[in-house]
């Protein structure tokens, strides 16, 4: 585990270890903790850990999912996390469920299941981004991809619904948002597009071109503080960029992360929660 102050910029240091050595997992957290389910060691997890953001340390173990989670997303407001697991030979359930992130440690529970064609479809390595009520995901797939965006309310149980779309199809996608405002990365593979598209949470409709990567794309992590969005594993995979949220235009370099290592397929989290922290 790395961690970065997200109003400033430079290179990442070193927090502690997760509780197993994963990629490809999903993670969410709450302004006080973070939350690491499922991924693959190769074999897919199911296991959920956690530990404190304001403090240094190794992760403990909180629950389990439903089901193995692998390339699969996660999102939450300052209560609840959410899951996208994409799981099965193939991958054929593909559901959301759901942890209580104040309690002190539970399984994940079904939530609904997404209600957005094609339903049967693996949607593996979608973005996510969150408002203190509404939850969005985006892109996704393999073999094939897709530019679709649905939403959740959060608080509530249910289907997602459709959204709208990106601005192009795209596998790996990875999301930050404001209160009102959500980013995604949208690169490869299956190519590296390395363009940043921008929706309005609160509304629904297509979603409009915010700038450019000024690196290559892969499967990056993404984390924000309201008004700062920071992408981590972008080509090569130690690289971190930033934007500002409420302005389009393209990413900046934030730093590198503190392993030399090509850390692609992890996941970013931080204890501001869409504008609120």
């Amino acid at each position: 585990i790395d961690y970065v102050t997200i109003a400033t910029t430079g290179d990442g240091t070193n927090f502690g270890d997760l509780t197993k050595t994963v990629h490809s997992m999903g993670a969410c957290s709450s302004d006080i903790r973070a939350f690491r389910g499922g991924g693959a060691t190769p074999t897919s997890q199911s296991d959920i850990d956690y530990f404190t953001i304001s403090s240094t340390g190794n992760a403990f173990a909180f629950g389990d999912l439903t089901t193995t989670l692998y390339q699969g997303s996660a999102l939450s407001n300052r209560t609840r996390g959410i899951f996208y697991a994409t799981a099965g030979t193939p991958d054929t359930l593909h559901y959301f469920e759901y942890i209580n992130l104040s309690s002190n440690g539970e399984n994940a529970v079904f939530f609904g299941n997404t209600g957005v064609y094609p339903p049967n479809k693996p949607r593996q390595n979608m973005g996510a981004c969150a408002s203190p009520t509404r939850g969005i995901f985006a892109g996704g797939g393999f073999p094939d991809v897709y530019n679709i965006i649905e939403y959740i309310t959060i608080n509530t149980l249910g289907n997602s619904q459709d959204f709208g779309d990106l601005t192009h199809a795209a596998r790996s996608v990875q999301g930050v948002s404001s209160s009102t405002r959500g980013v995604f990365v949208t690169s490869g593979p299956p190519s590296s597009i390395n363009v940043t598209n921008y929706i309005t949470i609160t509304s629904t409709g297509d979603a409009i071109e915010f700038g450019d990567c000024t690196t290559g794309g892969g499967q990056s992590a993404g984390m924000s503080n309201g008004t700062r969005g920071v992408f981590q594993g972008l080509t090569p995979g130690v690289t971190m960029e930033y934007v500002t949220i409420a302005t389009a235009g393209n990413t900046t370099d934030f730093g590198d992360i503190s392993y030399a290592t090509d850390a692609q397929a992890s996941e970013g989290c931080s204890d501001s929660h869409g504008g609120i922290g």
